[in-house]
């Protein structure tokens, strides 16, 4: 049985960020950083209130933005920035998207840790070789559920950086009834990428219905993993028993690359 304080941790995990069907990637470099891309908003032409991607400060070079990651057509394009790492909010739509539902489950001090699909840039280029990482987390908060109209002024204050109350402050047919969650201070954008691959899995990681995960030889390790990591789901819950070995892998993982970050 987990010790007390761990019986009621729930780590969810969310995929996130750029993907192979977008016209740019997430860049990982040789030192284990990586610059995370948001996905195109939707839609794409940018609102009073929306972020564009030559608005998107780079975390490695906060002196740049991320322009150069991404076509110039795009520029100017409003960015999903979600998750944002500045004050720490996440949203879904939690109600209508399938791939978003267990999310509705989630409760303040769960972690949702972020998983994003990031290609190699070694000298000035994409490599072609890409990876699953953990990419960060949010320790919740608060949780702002089914969110159909503008939010009253010290939750507006809370949650108005996310990117699905952006899109509604832009147009209130977008009030449809997503969820935002907050993080606490103690969340954080990792600054090196913490592997997701076979042994992480075999190690942290069970599909839905408790068991381990199937390698099919007829997939590449990399669908395999996007495969499992499509929906957003708990990874582990500490009411259920036997838990504890596989957050220690998760915990000794995260320390490993990103020393003094995991919210004990």
């Amino acid at each position: 049985m987990l010790p007390a304080p761990l019986r009621s941790l729930r780590v969810w995990l969310a995929n996130v960020g750029a993907n192979s069907s977008h016209a740019y990637a997430s860049p990982l470099f040789d030192d284990g950083t990586f610059e995370l891309l948001p996905i195109v908003e939707t839609p794409a032409e940018a609102g009073p209130h929306s972020v564009r991607f030559g608005d998107l400060t780079s975390f490695n070079s906060p002196q740049s933005n991320l322009s150069r990651w991404v076509p110039d057509r795009l520029h100017r394009a409003a960015a999903h920035f979600d998750p944002e790492f500045e004050t720490f909010t996440y949203g879904d739509n939690c109600s209508t998207a399938p791939r978003a539902a267990a999310l509705k489950k989630v409760t303040p001090g769960d972690l949702i840790f972020f998983v994003a699909r990031l290609s190699r840039w070694q000298t000035g280029r994409f490599t072609g070789e890409a990876s699953f990482c953990l990419v960060g987390f949010l320790e919740v908060e608060s949780v702002m559920a089914d969110v159909r109209a503008l939010p009253a002024a010290d939750a507006l204050l809370r949650y108005r950086a996310n990117a699905h109350i952006r899109r509604a402050m832009n147009d209130r047919a977008c009030w449809n009834g997503f969820w935002v969650f907050a993080g606490t201070k103690r969340s954080r954008r990792l600054k090196h990428a913490v592997p997701v691959n076979r042994e992480f899995a075999s190690d942290v990681l069970l599909d839905a219905g408790g068991s381990r995960w199937r390698w099919d030889g007829r997939r590449t390790e990399l669908q395999t993993i996007g495969s499992y990591t499509r929906s957003c789901r708990c990874i582990i819950d500490g009411a259920c028993d036997g838990v504890l070995p596989r957050l220690e892998a998760l915990r000794r993982r995260v320390e490993l690359h990103n020393e003094g970050v995991w919210p004990d």
